[in-house]
């Protein structure tokens, strides 16, 4: 990940857009607080990964908390289609 600072940023905006393309870019102000800047769609890719990973996370803390029922065979769910 390349790093900056702000008025860097601001001076080279054009050039920093193109390379967030690829990859993130920090930027670091004076007092410490850092920032990404990072293309939009790999943004989003990353927020559906951590959404899918929470839902996996969960569902694997019921599972060990014993919050599931056993689902039924296959054959104990068809027989209800056949009377």
């Amino acid at each position: 990940m390349k790093s900056t600072n702000p008025k860097k940023l601001r001076a080279e905006m054009k050039d920093y857009l193109e390379l967030a393309k690829n990859e993130p870019i920090r930027v670091q102000r004076r007092s410490g607080e850092s920032y990404v800047l990072m293309n939009e769609e790999a943004y989003s890719k990353m927020q559906i990964e951590i959404m899918s990973l929470q839902r996996r996370l969960l569902s694997m803390s019921n599972i060990l908390d014993g919050e599931v029922e056993e689902v039924p065979s296959s054959e104990d769910r068809l027989k209800r289609f056949k009377a």
